[in-house]
């Protein structure tokens, strides 16, 4: 029934002109957005929602747009109010903020070069999952930088979706809300500046995950913590019995964690603490910290031996100042399921099974935009973009499996807007 209509087309057009803009967010900028390059994508989305036929689209203080969709429905009848947020900021790990996409037509297997002057390369031997592509279009980076499929291609997904809806003016669908929203990677920061009086949806969908079937609706509880020591200076020729070395304590602090509920050494629904950041001088350090657990028992049991740890250590050293602040950051969708709003969830698999894909239903060991919009009492689980390996410069995208997720969009609508 789509036969007229080029999604993968389409959806390629939109993809590589959101690429185009530097948008990667700053953690250490507290502003929301954290760049500008958010700000350059923001209006350019507005601008297209408006082409596209959508009401009371606006840009916030924020960065986040907003828009709508209304309904339209042959007959008159009560149908759900859908929303999808998706985020305009790309990860920054290391790697340039700039995206080069490079485009392999009909790949035919083996190693991909993606940027020959820099020999780098995508190797099957580390990437085996290239060769279930064969006879397939793939979009990736030169290597010096993530893809950006997280999020870009939600954004190109919902766009497309769009565009289809505004030349089939058959289609039935009820109101959709779109947000778009900065700052995702480092903290969920857009998701909490959403006009939420306009944005008044019975459920929502993220676009977050990756290869094709994949389905989220349980994340990480997850919070942030930072420790802060503030030593005693002497000189070290008169130091003992005076000096407090502020270096020393975190160290001492850090080894007071278990090694075996670390990032590296958990899988699955194994929660951890990440060190993942220390500062120091010989005056005041700081260690900054990372808690997750699917549970929310284990997840404030982590919290409260943090505590305890820093009380063990202001013990051992009387004469520092030491201080801890935890802080959460999102909570576990699965706390927000119930038998009553659970629709929007059994509605991602009947699709799945309409499309013939084959679920994979996973714990994300991380968190989506939906994780904290779930926590706000609107349900909001989770579907794949189609690529893999993000927030590396292995990540690359399937065009057959962009064009899946579109579909999965679009039958979410339908099923939607069906005659109950």
């Amino acid at each position: 029934m789509y036969e007229n209509f080029d999604f993968k087309k389409i959806f390629e057009e939109k993809f590589l002109r959101y690429l185009a803009i530097e948008s990667q967010s700053n953690k250490d900028n507290p502003q929301v957005p954290s760049s500008q390059g958010q700000w350059t994508l923001a209006r350019l989305l507005a601008e297209e929602l408006k082409d596209l036929g959508l009401e009371d689209v606006k840009i916030n203080d924020y960065a986040v747009v907003q828009g709508v969709l209304k309904k339209r429905l042959k007959t008159d009848r009560e149908v759900p109010t859908i929303g999808w947020v998706c985020h305009l900021d790309t990860v920054d790990v290391a790697l340039s903020p700039e995206i080069k996409p490079v485009i392999i037509r009909n790949y035919q297997g083996g190693d991909i070069v993606q940027n020959q002057e820099k020999n780098l390369v995508l190797k099957v031997s580390e990437f085996p999952e290239l060769e279930s592509y064969k006879g397939q279009d793939l979009i990736m980076s030169d290597g010096t930088s993530v893809l950006g499929a997280d999020n870009k291609a939600a954004i190109a997904n919902i766009m497309t979706v769009l565009e289809y809806l505004k030349a089939n003016p058959h289609v039935d669908h009820g109101q959709i809300n779109i947000a778009f929203v900065p700052d995702e990677e480092i903290g969920l920061r857009g998701a909490r500046k959403i006009d939420f009086d306009s944005f008044k949806v019975d459920y929502a969908y993220t676009i977050d995950s990756c290869q094709i079937g994949e389905v989220v609706y349980e994340t990480f509880n997850a919070g942030s913590g930072k420790v802060k020591i503030k030593g005693v200076s002497a000189h070290p020729m008169s130091a003992k019995g005076k000096l407090v070395n502020p270096l020393m304590v975190a160290v001492d602090f850090i080894n007071l964690l278990d090694r075996s509920q670390s990032p590296e050494n958990t899988e699955g629904r194994e929660g951890y603490i990440w060190v993942n950041g220390l500062s120091s001088d010989v005056i005041n350090a700081e260690i900054d910290l990372n808690i997750r657990d699917h549970s929310k028992a284990g997840y404030e049991n982590k919290k409260a031996y943090l505590r305890q740890a820093v009380d063990l250590i202001k013990a051992k050293y009387p004469k520092a100042e030491i201080s801890i602040d935890l802080q959460d950051v999102y909570a576990n969708i699965h706390d927000a399921v119930r038998d009553d709003n659970r629709a929007c969830i059994d509605n991602i698999y009947k699709v799945f099974e309409d499309l013939d894909i084959e679920p994979i239903t996973l714990a994300m060991r991380g968190g989506t935009d939906g994780s904290y919009l779930s926590s706000q009492g609107i349900l909001t689980p989770n579907y794949f973009t189609g690529a893999h390996n993000f927030h590396s410069r292995g990540e690359f995208l399937p065009m057959d499996s962009a064009e899946k997720s579109c579909l999965v969009t679009l039958k979410l609508i339908e099923e939607a807007a069906k005659d109950q």
